[in-house]
């Protein structure tokens, strides 16, 4: 079992002190607009060195988050950003885009790529695939249970990271377009306004039914180490640096056997959503994981407990135990050697030492100035010096000895990488065929039209292989694997489909595998063209642009594969592994069919599949009367849910004939993009 790496947030200068003083392994932090916290204060690019450096010199790793969907208006910023930081000599990046992922990799191969839990991967194939593409380590899903996690552990060809502290969210990371569809700011992009921390609610529910408490698995670190977990996690770059001293000091304890129930009820008090939840750990879904920030909670965090955990970092501590070899000889100059491991320095006196006039230096008073090394992050644990002193020696000296070898061994121990920097790529620029397809996905082949007029269908992977062979159809792999990795391989396995819709890179693993052809569904984020690029590189074959997509956007978008916009049904705002509609009625009840409502009175279809459920837009996507401002595009994507097989049909004419919208209809992101 390796050494656990506490890693801590920081979404300020504050936050950093408290995280490093009290003793994490390693910070995480964004610089500028491209990281998923854009409202904390976040690093400016001119002082990441010095930031760093500080960091560095304390033993403290530094991961820089990049882990936003970014625009093709936007690449050239993000390779100056990522030149600057491997510059400054950071020791990772946490990447969520396609494209971010090939920037880095050209611009700074040298330098650690870690798979942002945005990426939505936790199947061994993706982790293979991740491997491939040159991460060195994932962040796991929060939706996992203990087994599925020691599953994913067992032989993983990267290093594995979790949250073990911190919000959780009701949809999975990477997956969620709520706030993006409500206001158009876009949690892919790092302005999550949690919508889905008001109120919604189902029959017989908690009133809210989106809102889950956060999650807490310190006390579980050294049994998850045990599995070969290298890193653990700690959510909260938008709160306090006391929130940060206390969990971190909590998840030191739990390192070192000494992590009790006050811990726990600290970071209650500190900050919770109706206290904490184990649920998905445990595999024990339901009401109990659901919370929110009550009046209580907001009153529990009260100044003397912020006190106390301001005190934590209000000083250095020290965190490198030295040998330190002092030496001295009438006639020449002391030496004083200082050694931390393997790194050893040397500082000499500026005086000579002298013949003592009365008596020489006591070895009681050079003791005592070596052990001085209050304020800094050293500590004297082994002192010899002389057998015999003969000399003397100003006790200024010494102190300044001490000093000057402390300062250079913080140097010696924060010497940044020094990383080969080189030019960024180029992406390829093929214009689209404008083959004028239509490609349709439906939940159900009951649905499908028996006269359908369209280029390509898709239909759920539970559909009998004889219908997909006899009519054609391709296969939807499930938006959500947890677990079900061995299941659907095997169901791919002797699927006749030539094409599949895949959601995640863990869809993209296993169909790749068993050689299908690939078309990527909107949900695998792609949002430039370097993405296009990397998706290719991959294995797709075709692509559907992310909804979060403008048609400007979508227009210019260069890909070296057919390209997709989707122009109809109602989009999927969330996936979530824990059904909300559980809170008030059973799967039998539900039929997986129901609803939940927000504030305003306005519904939203839930649908639920496999172990996983989507809440689905209350407005379908309509664009048939639009389809001339749709340039640069091979093909269109109807994406069918609720409809049955009559409306469906409607649907699918109206878009051949371009008719004008009837009913509630939204034109969804095309126009309004993302912030």
């Amino acid at each position: 079992m390796t050494n656990p790496e506490i890693l801590a947030p920081a979404g300020n200068e504050e936050a950093l002190k408290a995280a490093v003083l009290t003793g994490a392994d390693a910070v995480y932090f964004g610089v500028g607009d491209f990281n998923a916290r854009r409202n904390a204060a976040n690093f400016s690019v001119d002082g990441l060195k010095d930031t760093i450096k500080y960091c560095h010199s304390r033993g403290v790793k530094v991961h820089i988050t990049l882990n936003t969907l970014v625009k093709d208006t936007e690449l050239s910023k993000v390779c100056d950003t990522v030149k600057k930081i491997c510059e400054a000599g950071a020791d990772a990046l946490i990447i969520q885009d396609l494209g971010v992922a090939r920037i880095v990799r050209t611009v700074c191969p040298e330098i650690e790529m870690h798979a942002s839990t945005q990426m939505t991967v936790g199947t061994k194939e993706g982790l293979k695939l991740l491997k491939s593409m040159g991460f060195s380590r994932a962040v796991l899903p929060r939706e996992l249970s203990f087994e599925e996690i020691k599953f994913l552990a067992s032989d993983s060809p990267i290093d594995l990271e979790v949250f073990v502290h911190g919000a959780l969210c009701m949809c999975v990371s990477g997956q969620c377009l709520m706030s993006a569809a409500l206001g158009s700011r876009s949690g892919n992009r790092g302005l999550c306004a949690q919508p889905c921390r008001l109120p919604f609610k189902v029959e017989n529910g908690t009133g809210h039914d989106l809102s889950l408490k956060d999650l807490s698995l310190i006390s579980h670190i050294n049994e998850l180490a045990k599995l070969g977990i290298v890193s653990f996690k700690i959510e909260g770059r938008m709160k306090r640096p006391e929130y940060v001293s206390a969990a971190v000091t909590a998840c030191k304890a739990a390192v070192n056997g000494t992590y009790n129930s006050e811990y726990s009820k600290d970071l209650q008090s500190l900050f919770s959503r109706s206290g904490f939840t184990e649920g998905y750990f445990k595999n024990e879904l339901g009401r109990n994981m659901f919370g929110y920030r009550e009046k209580e909670n907001v009153q529990s965090a009260t100044k003397e407990l912020f006190d106390k955990y301001a005190k934590l970092y209000n000083k250095e501590k020290a965190r490198f135990p030295l040998k330190l070899e002092f030496h001295g000889k009438i006639g020449e100059r002391a030496i004083l050697k200082a050694e931390y491991g393997k790194i050893a320095v040397t500082t000499e006196s500026e005086n000579i030492c002298e013949e003592p006039v009365n008596r020489p230096i006591s070895a009681e008073k050079i003791i005592e100035s070596l052990k001085k090394c209050g304020g800094t992050q050293f500590e004297a644990a082994e002192i010899s010096i002389d057998n015999n002193i003969d000399y003397t020696l100003p006790v200024s000296q010494i102190n300044l000895m001490r000093r000057e070898a402390l300062q250079k061994l913080s140097e010696a121990i924060c010497k940044n990488k020094n990383y080969k920097i080189s030019t960024a790529p180029k992406s390829t620029n093929i214009p689209a065929q404008n083959l004028n397809e239509i490609y349709c996905r439906f939940d159900s082949v009951q649905n499908i039209p028996e006269n359908i007029d369209a280029d390509l269908i898709f239909v759920p992977i539970t559909t009998p292989d004889e219908v997909v062979r006899s009519n054609g159809y391709g296969i939807e792999l499930p938006h959500g694997m947890f677990g079900n990795e061995e299941k659907v391989s095997k169901i791919l396995e002797k699927s006749s489909a030539e094409y599949v819709l895949c959601h995640t890179l863990d869809s993209v693993a296993i169909a790749k595998k068993r050689r299908k052809r690939i078309v990527a569904s909107p949900s695998l984020n792609i949002l430039n063209s370097l993405s296009a690029d990397e998706a290719k590189a991959l294995g797709v074959s075709q692509m559907i642009l992310s909804c979060e997509c403008d048609l400007d956007l979508a227009n210019k978008v260069s890909a070296p594969i057919e390209k997709g916009v989707f122009v109809y049904g109602r989009i999927p705002l969330m996936l979530t592994r824990n059904c909300p509609v559980k809170n008030g009625k059973t799967c039998d009840e539900c039929k997986r069919k129901s609803e939940i409502i927000d504030r305003k009175g306005i519904s939203f279809p839930v649908r639920c599949n496999m172990g996983y459920s989507e809440i689905l837009n209350s407005r379908p996507v309509y664009m048939a009367d639009r389809l001339g401002e749709i340039k640069n595009s091979d093909f269109i994507f109807l994406y069918f849910t609720t409809e049955t097989q009559e409306e469906s049909e409607d649907i699918i004419n109206s878009y051949y004939e371009e008719k004008s919208p009837r009913g509630e209809f939204t034109r969804g992101l095309l126009y309004r993009g993302v912030e």
